[in-house]
């Protein structure tokens, strides 16, 4: 009796006071509502896991990081963000992961009309050493979350392609239906195929592609690109045919937001910001490059492009995005500080550049030219043209390989 007095006393005394201090220690974490900019989509919150050798699992206190707002709550099983920059890890080819260190350096290119192959060309030589015969609308060519293989969608074939990053060859055919573009979740755990065709965004196994959940939307229609929140909790997703973006939740895997971008737009790739506080949306219809806050859906500035940019590639120092500019035959360099275009790199002749990404050692640009049968090679330093090479049919999502990073997000190679 003595004790049960003594802890009511306590309590008595004690719990109003924690009561008043209850909403300023919850503001410390963000909001548990859909707002993104705490804890989105009623995601539980929740740190990374702690590692061997940490004082959490030592028994000595551990001191509280400060992490910007975009970073935190990342969802489990996620590598941690380093030093505040989305890809702190990708930013020298000697960050390279060994399992990639010694892949040849080669280009791959799928032709989405025509002939269903993937051309394989060498970076060094800018030589064709192969040609596969990956399927009928080969569309984009994408890293695994683990690096060890590499994917090819064939969209009208009905199947994922599996080739070994190691010898360039095919290893493995896997049904899947109307594969337009493959992402994988952040903590590796899933797969996201976007089926543009069925207006369908498809979670699923990411070894075997075997479907988990089916996510739609009546306002998403024909979604092809996306790209994931710096901590891992959502992705924005770009709807070309409805011109509307849709924010989905990734443990969750359903819808928490739709934004309804103005009539005539036609949004493409989708790029996160090195300090993870804005989306970047190309608008191939209105030639624009969007920006999205990372906590707020909705567009809060734009930049006037030339005409239907489509890709975008951030450089390897984390200072400019190199977006395709398809119809105008250029490519944009847009500067991250001044949020402006700060240079212009023109085909020279004219050309269609369309999809690609950056070399490891960040000196090379490469695109494939949609419409023109060439892939083309930018020098970053100078800007000029120093390759342009034939193959033929209609080149889109290309690859190169290797990239330095910890592991792939999907697509043309988004590494972090």
């Amino acid at each position: 009796m003595v004790h049960t007095l003594a802890v009511r006393r306590w309590a008595a005394a004690v719990l109003p006071a924690l009561l008043l201090l209850a909403p300023a220690l919850t503001g410390c974490t963000g909001s548990s509502s859909g707002d993104p900019s705490g804890n989105p989509s009623g995601d539980p919150a929740s740190g990374p896991a702690s590692a061997a050798g940490d004082p959490a699992t030592t028994g000595a206190a551990a001191p509280t990081p400060r992490v910007a707002p975009p970073f935190r709550h990342p969802i489990p099983g996620m590598p941690a963000v380093q030093d505040g920059d989305v890809y702190a890890s990708t930013r020298t080819p000697s960050q390279e992961r060994s399992r990639v260190r010694h892949d040849p350096a080669y280009l791959y290119v799928p032709n989405s009309f025509g002939a269903p192959i993937t051309t394989v060309i060498d970076q060094r030589s800018r030589k064709v050493v192969r040609v596969l015969h990956t399927g009928t609308l080969s569309q984009h060519v994408t890293p695994s979350y683990d690096l060890r293989t590499l994917y090819v969608e064939a969209s009208e074939d009905n199947r994922i392609v599996a080739l070994d990053p190691r010898t360039g060859r095919i290893t493995h055919r896997y049904p899947v239906d109307r594969p337009y573009n493959l992402y994988f979740t952040p903590d590796g755990r899933h797969a996201v195929v976007m089926d543009e065709e069925h207006q369908r965004i498809v979670f699923a196994d990411p070894h075997t592609f075997k479907p988990q959940k089916a996510v739609s939307d009546r306002s998403c229609k024909g979604p092809n690109h996306a790209d994931f929140s710096a901590n891992g909790r959502w992705f924005l997703v770009s709807c070309e045919f409805s011109g509307s973006l849709l924010r989905i939740s990734t443990l969750r895997e359903r819808v928490t937001g739709r934004l309804h971008l103005p009539a005539g737009a036609k949004p493409q790739d989708v790029r996160l910001s090195p300090d993870g506080r804005t989306f970047y949306v190309a608008d191939m219809g209105r030639n624009l490059l969007l920006r999205v806050p990372w906590d707020r859906l909705r567009v809060v500035g734009s930049t006037r492009l030339p005409m239907m940019p489509h890709g975008i590639y951030p450089s390897r120092d984390g200072r400019f995005l190199y977006v395709s500019d398809r119809m105008a035959g250029k490519v944009s360099v847009f500067s991250l500080a001044k949020r402006r275009v700060v240079d212009t790199w023109p085909i020279p002749g004219g050309g269609t550049p369309d999809m690609g990404g950056i070399s490891a050692d960040g000196r090379t640009l490469w695109l494939s030219g949609r419409y023109s049968g060439y892939v083309y090679g930018w020098n970053t330093r100078t800007g000029r043209l120093v390759a342009k090479i034939r193959v033929g049919g209609s080149p889109h999502g290309l690859l190169v390989w290797p990239q330095p990073g910890r592991y792939s997000l999907g697509h043309t190679g988004n590494l972090r």
